[in-house]
C-alpha cells in the first residue's frame, strides 16, 4: 500500500527526455498514449508498465494545473502514486515546429510509397507519419 503523504490523492509526474527533464510536478490525472491506446492514471492506480506511442500527454489539476505536452516513442511506468514517463520526444506544443512536422508527414507518405512488399518499411513509414500527424494536431490544439 502506498504511503500517505501531504500529496494524498496527487500523483507525482515527472516527464523525461535523454537530453532534458520537462515537468516535474503533481496532478489529479494524467492522460498519455500508450501503443495500445490512451490510457488515464489516477492517484491509487495498480502498476503498469507500458509502450508509449505518439500523442499528447494532458495533466489536470495540482500543481501542473491543465497542461498538455507532444510525446513520441518511449515508455511510462504508473504506480499508485507516482507516473515516470521517458519519452524518445517530448515538447510542448508551442515548442513544434510545424513545417518542420509537415516534412516529415510528406516523408512518411513517401516511405509508405516505397516500401513495396516489405513489412518492416511500412511499420517505419507508419511511425513516421503517426508522429508527424500528432505533433501537427498537438501544435494546432486539435489533439484528440
Amino acid at each position: 500500500m502506498a504511503e500517505t503523504t501531504s500529496n494524498s490523492g496527487l500523483l507525482t509526474v515527472r516527464l523525461l527526455t535523454p537530453d532534458r527533464v520537462l515537468l516535474d510536478a503533481t496532478a489529479e490525472a494524467v492522460e498519455l498514449p500508450s501503443m495500445s491506446g490512451y490510457l488515464e492514471a489516477l492517484y491509487g492506480a495498480a502498476p503498469l508498465l507500458a509502450e508509449l506511442g505518439a500523442g499528447e500527454v494532458r495533466l489536470h489539476g495540482g500543481s501542473s494545473g491543465d497542461q498538455k505536452f507532444f510525446v513520441a516513442w518511449g515508455f511510462v511506468e504508473v504506480l499508485p502514486d507516482r507516473v515516470t514517463i521517458l519519452a524518445e520526444t517530448a515538447l510542448h506544443p508551442n515548442e513544434i515546429d510545424v513545417s518542420e512536422a509537415q516534412k516529415d508527414l510528406q516523408e512518411g507518405e513517401k516511405l509508405w510509397r516505397e516500401a513495396g512488399d516489405d513489412g518492416n518499411k511500412y511499420d517505419e513509414a507508419n511511425a513516421v507519419t503517426r508522429e508527424a500527424e500528432e505533433k501537427i494536431a498537438s501544435a494546432e490544439g486539435k489533439s484528440k
